[in-house]
């Protein structure tokens, strides 16, 4: 099979998840899977994810357009008025049928982005009820309620029972909380947030980049499914696209080299990033440069599809070849919704699920790449570009 086919065949089939694990009870419509192994909880990251896949299974015939707004009208009547929140940030894990808290969770300020960004392409795309629903639940983000003052960061988060801990204090998958919370026109934050947190420079053989604490890739990734950085570098002169293309091309040469010590890991199997494992869910796969010099990462030879295909618009030639591997050479990793989440020969593994996080940085990165359309809905967005002004990003030369 084509390269371009079997892209088509993993789009279409991630797109599948999004639209078939749902649920469609009155309080907890919209609300999507976090996993097809946990059935009765729902990820607001899923949910963002889903939303922003919605106008890529329009354009491309999946599901009719009016089908389409009508899931997101729905959705986001039902985060408006049901889906737990505080302060307008929502709970970061949900159970399916009522909207509520599940696993102790916290309300998460990442995950809150995550799905603020895909109802805001959902407006972008539908407009009318779609876009005034969107403006009235971005609106109620109290933004400056996250932030620690002392620190001048983003708390890491918070729950009920601990308060708020942590802080977005270096480099992740977090711009879009930056250029949200500055866009917001109830709530801003100050920009002086998004240049307070640390920019460590790392290198691994002949690479240098701004590289994240365990090098996983998702953090060179999720801003990037949605902001287009190819075309504008902040104050600083900082080129974020680049530094992902470098911190893919370090994740691409560890693999290589690693394969060594681990029979899943080559040049067309890498990609590590947080992921399903024989030994559960890991955030902390990556690969060098990461912090403690070159020591936070981690890896036991588990190797996730969506490690390569979120780096597809960074390095085209070399994803290419990889995804033609898993399709090719690893058949046990296929599924009704495409890839599985992970495997690991040296373990004798295969996932037994999908992960939607997963699929959905899957789903964005391959859209973006045939067409760009995510990238342009959102880029075309009066709050993205207001916030991306604030923020002192401009056009590059």
């Amino acid at each position: 099979m084509k390269f371009e086919e079997i892209l088509d065949l993993e789009e279409r089939s991630s797109f599948d998840f999004f639209w078939k694990e749902v649920s469609l009870s009155d309080r907890g419509y919209g609300l999507i899977r976090d996993n097809t192994k946990d059935r009765s909880v729902a990820s607001i990251a899923s949910v963002g994810f889903g939303l922003s896949a919605l106008p890529a299974g329009v354009e491309r015939g999946w599901i009719t357009r009016k089908s389409g707004e009508e899931r997101a009208v729905k959705t986001l009547k039902s985060f408006l008025n049901n889906v737990e929140s505080k302060e307008g940030f929502f709970v970061h894990f949900i159970d399916m049928i009522e909207g509520r808290r599940a696993y102790r969770s916290e309300v998460s300020v990442i995950d809150t982005a995550l799905f603020l960004m895909g109802g805001l392409v959902a407006a972008e795309y539908f407009g009318g009820e779609t876009s005034e629903l969107f403006r009235t639940i971005y609106g109620r983000v109290n933004f400056p309620w996250y932030v620690n003052g002392e620190r001048n960061c983003f708390y890491m988060g918070y729950n009920y029972e601990r308060g708020f801990w942590g802080g977005w204090d270096r480099y992740a998958e977090q711009i879009i909380i930056y250029v949200l919370g500055s866009a917001s026109p109830t709530c801003p934050t100050d920009p002086s947030l998004y240049y307070s947190f640390a920019r460590d420079v790392g290198t691994y053989e002949d690479l240098e980049l701004i590289h994240t604490y365990t090098g996983s890739l998702f953090t060179y990734q999720f801003s990037h499914a949605w902001i287009d950085f190819r075309k504008i570098r902040d104050r600083d002169g900082i080129d974020w696209f680049e530094n992902s293309v470098r911190a893919s091309l370090a994740n691409w040469k560890y693999c290589s080299s690693e394969g060594k010590n681990y029979r899943t890991l080559h040049e067309r199997s890498w990609g590590l990033t947080a992921c399903d494992s024989p030994d559960g869910y890991r955030g902390d796969f990556g690969a060098p440069p990461s912090a403690k010099s070159n020591t936070a990462h981690r890896t036991d030879g588990t190797v996730p599809p969506c490690g390569a295909l979120g780096s597809i618009v960074f390095v085209p030639g070399i994803v290419e070849e990889t995804v033609k591997h898993y399709f090719e050479n690893v058949p046990e990793l296929w599924s009704e919704y495409g890839f599985l989440d992970a495997y690991n020969l040296d373990r004798n593994w295969v996932s037994d699920r999908v992960i939607g996080i997963d699929k959905g940085i899957t789903l964005l990165m391959i859209e973006n790449y045939r067409s760009g359309m995510i990238w342009e809905l959102t880029m075309g967005s009066q709050y993205i570009k207001t916030g991306l002004e604030r923020l002192g990003f401009s056009r590059r030369s």
